[in-house]
């Protein structure tokens, strides 16, 4: 979920389109949008699963689904990266593997995180908000990515994935001091500095987005294969599901303070 998305790469789409004359055939930007729309969907069913298991009886039932989500979502993800051709299959399985911890996590913060400052309303919970912005995200910078308001450049895209290399670098540092008894200093502080680390990484991830469209137009222009269709909405969904747990982690720390 992390990293520089290696779904989306520069030779991601340079596989030569053999057998693949008809316009049906190859890669286009409206099946690209309706399948990546469809393993979103897919997330979001298989989300309400651990959900109502977390829900019904209780976050220990639900752990195992977690897990097994997440090191399903794992294993399908790198067969994913590393056999395009197998997106078609792998990626509505990825999809589904995600769901199942992103609904468990997503009960764990909402269940932790009910309401800011104790007032409830039908906007107020954490989950709710979550998803509302990273939409709201998605949605912004493929108006910035559309009207070319912001142009993805080879500096451009090396700054990102520099900045994605170093969130990641972090999150592995952390994991081994934690593996120690040692946290790191301000990554999960509620305080100033550790709301705006949350602030840079949700921006880090949000110019992943930029990434990834960029690098869906260049398939579609160069004609790529139907299934890298799929393999696109993968790529979009690994982004995606980064943003979506960067901002619970942000607004967790708002409703800290």
């Amino acid at each position: 979920m992390l990293g520089s998305n290696p779904a989306m790469n520069e030779d991601t789409f340079s596989i030569p389109v053999e057998g693949y004359e008809e316009k049906r055939s190859v890669m286009t930007l409206e099946s690209t949008a309706i399948k990546s729309a469809l393993l979103v969907g897919i997330t979001v069913v298989a989300a309400t699963v651990t959900w109502g298991i977390a829900q019904k009886s209780g976050m220990g039932a639900a752990m195992p689904w977690l897990f097994g989500g997440l090191l399903g979502g794992l294993v399908l993800a790198l067969i994913t990266i590393f056999n395009p051709k197998a997106s078609p299959f792998t990626a509505p399985a990825y999809a589904a593997a995600e769901g199942l911890f992103l609904g468990a996590v997503s009960f764990f913060y909402e269940s932790a995180y009910a309401s800011p400052n104790g007032v409830a309303g039908p906007f107020s919970g954490i989950v709710v908000q979550a998803v509302a912005l990273t939409l709201g995200v998605l949605v912004a910078m493929l108006a910035l990515y559309a009207f070319r308001i912001i142009r993805v450049t080879a500096k451009l895209r090396a700054g990102i994935i520099a900045a994605t290399a170093a969130v990641l670098l972090v999150y592995i540092v952390a994991f081994v001091m934690r593996m120690f008894g040692t946290p790191m200093p301000f990554l999960h502080d509620t305080g100033p500095i550790g709301i705006g680390i949350s602030l840079l990484i949700v921006g880090i991830a949000a110019f992943n987005l930029l990434l990834d469209f960029d690098l869906i137009e260049k398939g579609v222009q160069q004609g790529a294969p139907k299934y890298m269709e799929w393999y696109a909405g993968f790529a979009l969904l690994v982004t995606l599901v980064w943003l979506y747990l960067e901002i619970l982690r942000l607004l967790s720390k708002l409703r800290s303070r």
